[in-house]
């Protein structure tokens, strides 16, 4: 077997969590390393591969298209290996599963769990990213939190229970926001897409009373939000973001949204099994209705 030409797994590992992250601190606590550190193993990696992976000043770094399409493809990879690991049995409490949109989980849900085990020290949190399809005992799931719309086909028995609105609207990069920006430019720019949510261009424009959605001049598809909304901040195009997932960009200057939120047809929600949910699944349910409830809607 011809041996494999990878650059150091410790660089594409640095890489891969900035992919997710867009910020280098939030890369730093992940790893466990500092600031510093996470920036010279990405330089590092630039250096083997002889590509420019980054762009932009340093507070408000962003991947290139080159930076973007490893990102995509180190994801997934990664959540094999992580799959593929074996684990210990561990003895103590069973923790409490929670399927999660990787982007909800990384922008809203993440930042607001030391809330709940705070308020609940006994009952140890495990956030497992997914976005497709679960059955609540195959994969040992208690809880899962998806996107949904009137029209979704869902194919499991389920209970599906509303927690936050779904606003969201047109984000870019501030260059791309000359003004006037008009409903006619952001339709004339390009389109940038998730396989999460790939309604969500057309269910934008219902707000606008559209019979049709325009063509796009051009369109890229993206498997994650959080790809999708790192090529919005790249200057890629355009993007329909949920506020929930672009406050903190939108906070930092990374992104502008030039026409506002507004509601959509879609709810996050909180999925339970029919039957059989666990105590600390409802309770969870409970804190996330309450959470929800407190996040602040688009200004």
């Amino acid at each position: 077997m011809a041996r494999r030409q990878l650059p150091s797994l410790n660089a594409l590992r640095a890489f891969e969590a900035f992919g997710r992250h867009g910020r280098m601190t939030l890369v730093a606590d992940e790893l466990c390393v500092t600031h510093g550190a996470v920036s010279r193993q990405i330089r590092q990696l630039e250096e083997q591969l002889g590509v420019a992976l980054t762009e932009g000043p340093r507070s408000r770094l962003r991947l290139t298209q080159a930076g973007l399409k490893l990102a995509q493809a180190l994801s997934p990879a990664f959540d094999q290996i992580e799959a593929a690991v074996p684990r210990p049995i561990q003895a103590g409490a069973k923790p409490l599963v929670v399927s999660c949109l990787p982007t909800f989980a990384m922008k809203w849900l993440i930042p607001r769990l030391p809330r709940f085990q705070a308020a609940h020290p006994d009952i140890p949190v495990r956030v497992a990213e997914s976005n497709g399809p679960f059955d609540f005992k195959a994969d040992g799931i208690d809880l899962a939190i998806r996107m949904r719309s009137p029209d979704t086909v869902v194919t499991y028995d389920a209970i599906a229970t509303p927690f936050m609105e779904h606003y969201h609207g047109p984000v870019m990069a501030p260059e791309l926001a000359t003004s006037p920006m008009t409903l006619e430019r952001v339709f004339a720019m390009p389109r940038l897409l998730t396989r999460t949510f790939v309604e969500s261009w057309s269910d934008w424009a219902r707000n606008f009373e559209l019979d049709h959605l325009p063509p796009a001049v051009s369109e890229q598809e993206f498997d994650h939000y959080f790809y999708m909304i790192e090529a919005a901040a790249a200057g890629l195009g355009v993007a329909i973001g949920p506020w929930a997932f672009v406050q903190r960009d939108l906070a930092s200057g990374r992104l502008v949204a030039p026409l506002g939120f507004t509601s959509g047809r879609a709810r996050i929600v909180a999925v339970t099994p029919p039957d059989g949910a666990t105590e600390e699944a409802l309770l969870f349910r409970d804190w996330l209705l309450s959470e929800g409830a407190s996040t602040p809607s688009p200004p």
